[in-house]
């Protein structure tokens, strides 16, 4: 039977989401914030985690931006096939969502409507936003904001296939030096590789929204993570750019299928401020 989903439920659903996202850790960041000081051999380093940590708390509690910068409203839906949406566009009812839920929550408008003549919107959109068609009559809705310090930070390469596992890693661990603190570390690494150009930017985009410290299932990915992390947080970056072994929460490497004269790889970095946060229509729809 063919579910409906009103184009309403959604606009109100990625307003209260947009707001949650820059009020809230998820529980996965917070928990990888509190072995991170554990781990960190630096006083320093300590130090600034425990700002983070403290920041994070502040924010929740009070309900303020977790950062200034709340980013570009990047959304991932997830529609089933067997779906209906009705009352209106979805595309239209998502920014409506980002519209309302920026001035609702008193967030910061980050964004140009013309790249070259730099005129801002003045309510966040429009949003980018990922579409893609899975099993069921349901929705799954995220948001996760993306600052443009870490945005900023991020790089793809096409790499020729004889360079190899070698050559990933060296690309990735290469992108991470150069962006040194600007970033605000400890950061995570998404690492998509394979597919087009463009693919692989999805991908490593869509990696940032893995729980952190959730290896790849697929496992040649699981050790190229492990390998990745180890020799991110050898580069002393640390905390804030102010040294330390923790540069990086964690790696995440999603796969996909390769022209055999290519090898595509794009190294998405995001902030300490890993913020996302899903919602699903109707509640009962499980992917």
């Amino acid at each position: 039977m063919q579910r409906t989903i009103e184009t309403a439920t959604v606009t109100a659903t990625v307003a209260r989401l947009c707001r949650e996202a820059n009020f809230n850790l998820p529980p996965d960041v917070c928990r990888s914030l509190e072995e991170a000081v554990a781990a960190e051999s630096s006083p320093t380093g300590r130090e600034v985690l425990a700002q983070i940590r403290e920041n994070a708390l502040i924010a929740a509690t009070e309900e303020v931006p977790l950062c200034q910068d709340t980013g570009f409203t990047v959304v991932f839906l997830e529609l089933g096939q067997d779906a209906h949406i009705t009352g209106g566009d979805l595309y239209a009812a998502v920014n409506e969502g980002v519209r309302r839920g920026y001035r609702e929550g008193y967030l910061r408008k980050s964004i140009v409507g013309h790249p070259l003549t730099r005129v801002n919107t003045g309510d966040n959109t429009p949003a980018v936003i990922h579409t893609e068609i899975v099993p069921g009559d349901g929705l799954r809705i995220t948001v996760a904001p993306k600052g443009g310090g870490s945005e900023n930070m991020s790089a793809i390469r096409m790499l020729k296939p004889a360079e190899g596992v070698a050559g990933v890693k060296k690309f990735v661990v290469e992108t991470v030096e150069r962006a040194g603190p600007n970033p605000c570390p400890p950061i995570v690494v998404g690492v998509g590789i394979g597919g087009t150009f463009e693919k692989a930017a999805a991908i490593a985009k869509k990696a940032l929204l893995r729980d952190l410290g959730q290896p790849s299932e697929d496992p040649a990915a699981a050790v190229l993570e492990k390998e990745l992390l180890r020799e991110i947080n050898c580069l002393g970056i640390g905390p804030a750019g102010l040294g330390g072994n923790s540069t990086a929460l964690a790696v995440h490497v999603e796969l996909y299928a390769a022209h055999i004269a290519s090898l595509p790889v794009a190294v998405n970095i995001n902030c300490h401020a890993a913020r996302h946060v899903s919602a699903v229509l109707p509640a009962a729809f499980l992917r």
